[in-house]
C-alpha cells in the first residue's frame, strides 16, 4: 500500500502540484442498544477507503474513492478539482508549514472491545435494565446502549510523511423514563446522549458501574415525575461535568474554531462572535482556564497526529480568563502567519479535513465541591443536558437539564425540581464563574455526535470538567425583574 500510494504521490509531484496527501481509513463500528430488557439494535458496520488533497496554482482539489485500483485515477481528479476551483479562488491556498514526520501512534486498550463476546455485553446491559426496574417498578422505560469503534489509518504526504494510527473508543450508558398523564421526565448515566465515551477498550465500560447506579438513577426518574417545576429567577448555579461538558462545546469549543471566525462555515454551522484581534479578551473569570489537549489519556478527542500530519498538542485557549487563541488547520493557521495546532480531522475517508475540536477542557481550581455549595446562599446543583439552543455566533445560549438540586443557606436539602432551564451570554456566564472544584472532581467526558460541515461531518470530541459555580444565572424562560 504504502509503495503504490508513493507511486500516486510522485506522479502528482511530476503533474507540478505544490502539496498532496492520501489519507487511507478503515473504520469498523458496533452498537448495541436494549430497552426494557430486550435487543433493540445489534449492528456492525465496516468501511475502507481514501482521500486524496492536492494543492495546485493556490487553490485546493479533493477526491475519495474506495477502488484502490484506481488511486492514480482519483488523484488526478483531485488535481483537475483543484484547477477548476481557480475559477472561485478568492485568495490562493497557503499552508503553513509542518515537520515530515514516519510514525505509528496507538490507543492504549487493556481489553479489545471486539474481542469481547455481544452475549456478555448484553448481559451487561441487560442487568442494568433489570436493576433500574427493580428499583422503580413504575418506569415507563429503560434503556440501555454501547458503542464501539476502530479505525486505521495510513497518512502519507509529499513532504514526506508516513504516519499509521489505530484509534479505539468504547462507551455506553443507561437511561430511566418515567411518565405520568401530564408529565415524561428521565434520568441518564454517566451521561446524556447515550452515556460515555472514550479513546479506551472495553475496560472502561466496565468501569463504569452501570449496574451499580442503576438503582439511583431509576430513583430520581421517578421522583422528577412527582417533583415541582424549578422556579425562575436570578440564581447562584453549582453547574455538575456532565452539563459543563456541552456549556464548554456549545460556548467556548465552537466559537474558537478559526475556519468558523473567518466564515467558513458560515452556511451551516453559523459563525463565531470572536475575531482575530480578539486575542486578550477578557472571556471568563480568573477561574476559568481552558486547554485544547488532544493529548490527555482517554479523550474522545485524542490522537497522535490530525488528518493533515500535524502532531497532536495541548494548546492553551483561555488562561485565568483571558482568550490565547484559536483551533486551527494548516489553511487557516497559515492566514494569521501561524502554525497549525493540529486541529483537522475528516471523520472518514470520504471527507477533507476541517477544523474541528479535541479536548476542550475546564482545569480543574482548588475547591472541595461542599466548599462550592457552602458558598451558595439560595441556588441550584443542575445535572446532566436535556437540550439546548445556540445562536449562530455562540453568544445567546439556552440549556435544559434533566434535574435541579435545591441548595439553601449553603447545603443541599434534598429537594429536586424538574424541568430546569437556564440562559445566558457567553462573555457574561463565563465571567460570573467564582470557582471551580479541584481535581478530586475532575472527569473526563466524550461527545461523539459534533456535527459541522457541509457536506456534514460527525466529529468526536472530549471535555474534561469538575463542578463549577456561577453568580446570579437567569433560570426559567419567564422574564426576571
Amino acid at each position: 500500500m504504502q509503495e503504490q500510494i508513493r507511486a500516486v504521490l510522485e506522479t502528482l509531484k511530476q503533474a507540478g502540484v505544490d502539496y498532496a496527501d492520501i489519507r487511507v481509513s478503515e473504520i469498523v463500528e458496533e452498537s448495541i442498544s436494549t430497552e426494557n430488557g430486550k435487543v433493540q439494535n445489534l449492528s456492525a458496520n465496516r468501511t475502507k477507503g481514501y482521500g486524496v488533497r492536492v494543492v495546485a496554482l493556490g487553490s485546493l482539489g479533493f477526491a475519495a474513492s474506495q477502488e484502490f485500483e484506481r488511486m492514480e485515477q482519483t488523484a488526478l481528479e483531485a488535481l483537475r478539482i483543484a484547477k477548476a476551483s481557480r475559477v472561485a479562488q478568492r485568495q490562493p491556498v497557503r499552508l503553513s508549514p509542518k515537520e515530515a514526520v514516519v510514525d505509528h501512534y496507538a490507543t492504549k486498550v487493556g481489553i479489545d472491545p471486539f474481542s469481547v463476546p455481544k452475549s456478555e455485553k448484553l448481559d451487561l446491559l441487560f442487568r442494568a435494565e433489570a436493576a433500574m426496574r427493580e428499583a422503580a417498578p413504575t418506569l415507563f422505560k429503560t434503556v440501555g446502549n454501547m458503542d464501539f469503534r476502530r479505525e486505521e489509518k495510513l497518512f502519507m504526504d509529499t513532504d514526506g510523511s508516513v504516519i499509521t494510527q489505530t484509534l479505539y473508543e468504547s462507551g455506553g450508558g443507561i437511561e430511566a423514563i418515567a411518565v405520568s398523564p401530564k408529565e415524561m421526565q428521565k434520568r441518564t448515566y454517566p451521561n446524556s446522549f447515550r452515556g460515555n465515551f472514550a479513546t479506551a477498550g472495553y475496560e472502561f465500560v466496565l468501569a463504569m458501574g452501570l449496574v451499580e447506579n442503576a438503582p439511583r438513577v431509576a430513583r430520581e426518574a421517578a421522583m422528577l415525575i412527582a417533583a415541582e417545576e424549578c422556579p425562575s429567577g436570578l440564581f447562584d448555579l453549582i453547574i455538575d461535568g456532565s452539563q459543563l461538558t456541552l456549556q464548554i462545546h456549545e460556548s467556548i469549543g465552537h466559537p474558537i474554531e478559526l475556519d468558523r471566525v473567518f466564515g467558513y462555515e458560515a452556511g451551516y454551522a453559523g459563525t463565531s462572535f470572536l475575531n482575530p484581534a480578539m486575542v486578550g479578551f477578557q472571556y471568563g473569570s480568573k477561574h476559568v482556564n481552558i486547554v485544547a489537549d488532544a493529548t490527555v489519556p482517554g479523550g474522545l478527542g485524542t490522537f497522535g497526529y490530525d488528518d493533515e500530519g500535524v502532531k497532536a498538542e495541548a494548546t492553551p485557549i483561555i488562561t485565568q480568563g483571558i482568550f490565547q487563541g484559536f483551533l486551527s488547520s494548516r489553511d487557516t493557521a497559515a492566514v494569521l502567519g501561524q502554525q497549525s495546532n493540529g486541529t483537522a480531522r475528516a471523520d472518514g475517508w470520504r471527507r477533507i479535513p476541517i477544523v474541528r475540536m479535541t479536548n476542550i477542557n475546564l482545569l480543574p481550581g482548588d475547591l472541595e465541591l461542599d466548599e462550592l455549595i457552602a458558598g451558595v446562599e439560595d441556588g441550584l446543583l443542575l445535572s446532566a443536558n436535556k437540550s439546548w439552543s445556540i445562536d449562530d455566533k455562540r453568544l445567546n445560549f439556552q440549556f435544559a437539564c434533566e434535574m435541579a438540586s435545591e441548595i439553601k443557606g449553603g447545603k443541599l436539602t434534598g429537594k429536586i425540581y424538574r424541568n430546569p432551564i437556564y440562559t445566558g451570554i457567553t462573555p457574561e456566564f463565563w465571567n460570573s464563574c467564582d470557582g471551580v472544584a479541584n481535581e478530586k472532581y475532575w472527569q473526563m467526558f466524550g461527545t461523539p455526535n459534533c456535527g459541522k460541515g457541509e457536506p456534514g461531518q460527525v466529529a468526536h470530541v472530549g471535555h474534561g470538567s469538575a463542578p463549577a459555580r456561577f453568580r446570579k444565572v437567569k433560570v426559567g424562560v419567564t422574564d426576571v425583574k
